[in-house]
């Protein structure tokens, strides 16, 4: 006789077999939050600020401070020696002891030896000039026995007679310019600028010590047009000593 078998029979009891729970979702490791390396807009300014104070500070302790031996200029010491003591004899040589006045000289310019002649005749005390434009100079020239100044126009004229080119500048000039000025010490100064045909001249006259002083700087118009402030430089440093 046939077995006959339950359908139950065949199908896994539910007691026996206990299905597995289904497994959670593997889940990534935690990431580390995103660092921002770039500095912020603020950082940039804060930064920079620091960089700049500190090559401020570096220049300032590597530059030296500018020197007097930087000026493009030496101090010329005159002794408005007269003839008779050219050259020091009979007197102190050493000029900057017995130096009567002062002015600049641009570098470079050349000293030309005055002779006793010279001294003797118009009083050339002391004469520089560009050795590049030598008709760029300047000059000084003294005469003894003079207490005080005469009238402005009066000392330009009496200058001009001992000086063939300063008559024929007076005599071309356009323009003269003149003018009183006190230095310090109350010590009176005559300024005359000429502007003459083809030259230009720069004068300053004073009084001191029973002497007239006259300081010149000359140049023709081209270069005077080149080398104007130079020229006032050289001129506005002229003044007596002692």
């Amino acid at each position: 006789m046939a077995t006959i078998f339950s359908p139950s029979a065949l199908l896994p009891s539910s007691s026996s077999t206990t299905p597995s729970p289904p497994k959670p979702p593997v889940q990534p490791p935690p990431t580390k939050p995103h660092l921002n390396l770039l500095p912020t807009k603020p950082q940039l300014t804060k930064l920079t600020t620091t960089l700049a104070a500190t090559a401020l500070a570096t220049t300032i302790l590597t530059t030296s401070p500018p020197s007097l031996a930087d000026s493009p200029y030496h101090l010329y010491y005159g002794t408005a020696a007269s003839a008779a003591n050219y050259g020091g004899y009979g007197g102190n040589s050493d000029k900057k002891t017995s130096a009567e006045y002062i002015y600049d000289v641009p570098d470079g310019w050349k000293e030309r030896l005055v002779s006793k002649v010279q001294k003797g005749t118009n009083g050339t005390d002391s004469e520089f000039y560009n050795p590049k434009k030598k008709a760029e100079k300047e000059y000084l020239t003294f005469l003894e026995g003079f207490r005080q100044l005469a009238p402005k126009d009066t000392v330009l004229n009496n200058l001009a007679l001992s000086d063939v080119n300063l008559q024929d500048l007076i005599a071309s000039a356009e323009n003269v310019k003149s003018e009183e000025r006190k230095d310090e010490k109350g010590q009176v100064y005559y300024v005359y600028e000429i502007d003459g045909l083809g030259a230009h001249s720069l004068i300053s006259v004073t009084c001191t010590k029973n002497k007239l002083y006259a300081h010149f700087v000359n140049a023709p118009t081209p270069e005077w047009n080149k080398d104007q402030d130079t020229l006032r430089h050289i001129h506005e440093s002229f003044k007596t000593v002692g």
